[in-house]
């Protein structure tokens, strides 16, 4: 477990609460087998906050490979966001192929793509409170008053071992998966904010949950969560 340096301001969205209250929001950029599809629900139940899941999975990152006019690759739940659809099968196809996929005309704008992106955290960015796995939260909401941010990560090894036991995935496909989805998420952040979502600048925690099990990491995310909130920190860079 390590405390990064303070996120530097790189929010492409600006916190416009018309009642200048922020509710609590705490946001998780998780790798592939680090438990963040597990831990990032358990934690909102923790912390009593609405939940919002990742946008670009595992599963999307081998089903665009196979089907790339799918419009699969939202999280259940999350029927606003088909418009960006397209985007997100873009970015689940470079990571599956391994490649730079042929440039699709239609995403060729990144302000566009960053506008798709975006439209499910505007109520967050506004004041509202959640706890946001993925979705480059972390970067687009680094201005946002009263958000914490943490990042989950861990050596390859043990992400795979843990990807085996959570997600009862045949082990001999594992590496792969584990390679496509880091990669398309990798990708998504890097076009669209041309930052590496790896970064610990961008966070103020950066956990291993492999060393404590998901049950200890969800009480010391919801314990240091609490003590940020209390201490009432304006930003991120404050």
């Amino acid at each position: 477990m390590s405390a990064s340096v303070a996120a530097p301001s790189v929010a492409r969205m600006t916190s416009n609460s018309s009642s200048g209250t922020f509710d609590p929001v705490v946001t998780l950029s998780a790798s592939y087998g680090s438990g963040g599809s597990v831990i990032g629900p358990r934690l909102a139940e923790r912390l009593d906050l609405p939940f919002l899941d990742r946008l670009i999975t595992a599963d999307l990152s081998e089903d665009a490979a196979r089907n790339v006019a799918s419009s699969e690759g939202l999280s259940e739940g999350e029927p606003e966001a088909s418009s960006g659809s397209r985007l997100l099968s873009y970015f689940a196809r470079a990571g599956s192929l391994g490649a730079i996929v042929p440039p699709d005309p239609v995403l060729d704008d990144d302000a566009t793509l960053r506008e798709r992106t975006e439209d499910s955290l505007r109520d967050v960015a506004a004041g509202a409170s959640a706890v946001v796995l993925g979705r480059a939260g972390a970067i687009v909401l680094a201005d946002r008053p009263r958000a914490y941010h943490v990042r989950l990560d861990a050596p390859v090894d043990r992400r795979l071992a843990w990807a085996a036991r959570i997600e009862h995935v045949d082990t001999t496909t594992l590496p792969k998966r584990q390679a496509a989805a880091d990669r398309a998420r990798t990708q998504f952040v890097k076009r669209l904010y041309r930052v590496d979502p790896a970064d610990p600048r961008l966070y103020h925690l950066v956990l291993d949950p492999t060393v404590l099990g998901v049950d200890r990491t969800v009480d010391l995310l919801a314990a240091a969560a609490r003590a940020f909130f209390d201490a009432d920190v304006v930003s991120p860079a404050g």
